[in-house]
């Protein structure tokens, strides 16, 4: 049993390492390209859009590279062990995982021509994130099979995703526009920490696997490693053809996606703005010190708060509880619009409340997935299951949300606001007026900033709820994929 539980804490602790840094991606890096770096308007689209075409591509491009010999070894008729699939993956974390850590580092110095730093960091950043993400994700469904596994898993995650985030308390306080010293050796700090927690966590976690193993399933490890040299390249082409076919027609997995799209953009939209919301309806109303710790605990709460969410999963089922976590943020927006911007304690609250059951939503996904990875494991006879390959297929659709938040949210705010966050008075990156600035200016900025923090997450709620009404892997059909599979001889670790 210590076994165990050393398993889940090294596994839930990567999530540590990843929270602590990329939180701080979101929160800022917009702001720093165009306040600091003064990005053009043209570049910024420019940049956003390349990111955009790469960020869809390389999860499923990555999964297939991580997962290809699973297919390989399914078509060829060779049974590929449980056990070493796992320990590839954490390998991999202990490789890609420190290398996403300095990844993160390029954003905060400026080495070149802003367009060009701001092609290659994104594009780099979401490499190595990508690959993190997809293998950690990927022994979510590797590791256990039943919900309370997984859901234990979760929640470790949970944990320390909590304390990764009191980073986003630090660093506003060091994010300075007129001064970024402070911020870049902040931004070092935490890239060194995460390094080598990467590096030293990775073999942790080895290490508890193994343990957890008894000597049967290592003999058997041993004696099943794939080569991955051996594989016939026509054999995978007519894998990756025929797994292409397949996820066309695995429905669940389409309604999933499209709603997750939806998801990952509003979550990243309330992370990509949150600074500009803050500042325009509530900066003249709240101290530094209260935004601070608005800013902080909004990102905190969620990790701590799923802690619940999982605990309602274990007895109503995931589905319920994401659909119910859909109609709260549309109940949400809805009685915010009909109070106005005027109330301040309702709008601090709002704005926390929003991010909090956002990313609740987001953190439960990845059961859903996990869900997903058992049905396509049952209906298309897979002897192992795909994980990796699936949990990046699945971001194919649903991660552009990640690069569509700023570029809707900037077209946004310029329409309803009428000021250019690019060209915004002497504050480039900000819509914030001047004390000079006539009353109906005022205005018209904070009534269009109220008006994109409620339209859209009410439109986010109404889009999802339609989809999500659609997934029918729950209850009874739930129930029949993990015994199927449970069948197969899969056995959680």
């Amino acid at each position: 049993m210590a076994a165990r539980e050393s398993l889940y804490v090294h596994y839930g602790a990567m999530s540590l390492f990843l929270t602590i840094t990329h939180n701080v991606f979101l929160l800022y890096y917009v702001q720093m390209f165009v306040s600091i770096y003064k990005i053009d308007k043209l570049s910024f689209w420019i940049g956003e859009t390349i990111f955009l075409v790469w960020n869809s591509i390389n999860d499923p491009l990555f999964g297939w590279f991580s997962d290809k010999s699973l297919l390989s070894a399914e078509s060829e008729g060779r049974t590929v062990n449980q056990p070493s699939v796992v320990l590839r993956r954490i390998q991999a974390l202990s490789i890609n995982g420190p290398l996403f850590s300095i990844s993160f580092l390029l954003f905060w110095i400026s080495w070149g021509n802003p367009t060009i730093q701001f092609i290659v960091c994104l594009c780099l950043y979401d490499s190595f994130l990508t690959m993190v993400d997809l293998h950690h994700t990927a022994l979510l469904a590797d590791l256990a099979l039943s919900a309370t596994e997984r859901t234990k898993l979760n929640g470790y995650c949970s944990v320390f995703s909590a304390l990764g985030s009191l980073s986003v308390f630090v660093s506003y306080f060091f994010w300075d526009r007129n001064s970024t010293f402070l911020f870049q050796v902040f931004c070092t700090g935490i890239s060194m920490f995460s390094m080598i927690g990467y590096f030293a966590g990775s073999r942790l976690l080895k290490q508890a696997f193994i343990e957890v193993m008894n000597k049967e399933d290592m003999m058997q490890l041993q004696s099943s490693q794939i080569d991955n040299k051996k594989f016939n390249p026509a054999k995978t082409e007519v894998s990756m053809k025929l797994y292409i076919n397949q996820v066309k027609k695995h429905k669940n997995f389409m309604w999933f996606t499209a709603m997750n799209l939806v998801q990952v953009f509003h979550c990243h939209f309330n992370s990509n703005f949150f600074p500009i919301f803050l500042e325009n309806l509530l900066g003249n109303h709240i101290t530094p010190l209260v935004a601070s710790l608005l800013l902080g605990t909004s990102f905190i709460i969620p990790h701590i708060n799923n802690l619940y969410f999982l605990s309602l999963c274990r007895r109503y089922g995931v589905y319920s509880v994401v659909k119910g976590l859909f109609f709260i943020k549309l109940l949400l927006s809805i009685c915010m619009l009909a109070a106005g911007p005027r109330y301040v304690i309702l709008l601090c609250l709002f704005i926390a409340s929003n991010r909090v059951f956002t990313e609740g939503t987001c953190k439960l996904l990845n059961l859903v997935v996990s869900d997903l990875v058992d049905e396509d494991c049952v209906i298309h006879h897979r002897k192992q299951a795909v994980s990796a390959l699936v949990f990046g297929t699945s971001a194919l659709l649903s991660k552009p949300g990640q690069t569509l938040a700023p570029l809707v949210g900037t077209w946004l705010l310029s329409s309803q606001t009428g000021h250019d966050i690019f060209q915004s008075g002497h504050e480039s990156g900000s819509i914030r007026l001047s004390q000079s600035s006539s009353a109906d200016d005022k205005a018209m900025v904070e009534w269009g900033c109220f008006q994109c923090l409620v339209f859209v997450p009410i439109i986010c709620a109404i889009i999802q709820l339609i989809a999500w009404s659609q997934f029918t892997l729950r209850g009874r059909r739930l129930q029949w994929v993990k015994s199927v599979r449970a069948g197969s001889g899969f056995c959680d670790v």
